[in-house]
């Protein structure tokens, strides 16, 4: 089962009372926020939760698997998440 935005504002929404529509603009400009601090190159640390930071790739050579061709891969950023403690915890 996969857990969406619209499951996640439907929980908090029952556990708090508040209107979906209200819990909905929290959720998307905690998300925004994540994200903007990202693009700035910050690293975003939640307590308990996890880190979220950008990581650089360099550029490499990768394969082409049907023609077996070698191909450019460019350099590019990526999105990296470590668990925090007390997620490892509960989750393992």
């Amino acid at each position: 089962m996969t857990l969406t935005k619209k499951d996640i504002v439907n929980n908090i929404s029952e556990a708090t009372r508040i209107k979906q529509t209200q819990v909905k603009i929290i959720v998307q400009k905690t998300f925004d926020a994540i994200i903007e601090s990202l693009i700035k190159g910050n690293k975003v640390e939640l307590r308990n939760f996890g880190v979220f930071k950008i990581k650089s790739r360099r550029a490499r050579k990768g394969r082409n698997p049907r023609t077996g061709d070698t191909v450019p891969v460019p350099a590019k950023k990526a999105v990296v998440f470590k668990a925090g403690m007390e997620m490892k915890k509960k989750v393992a």
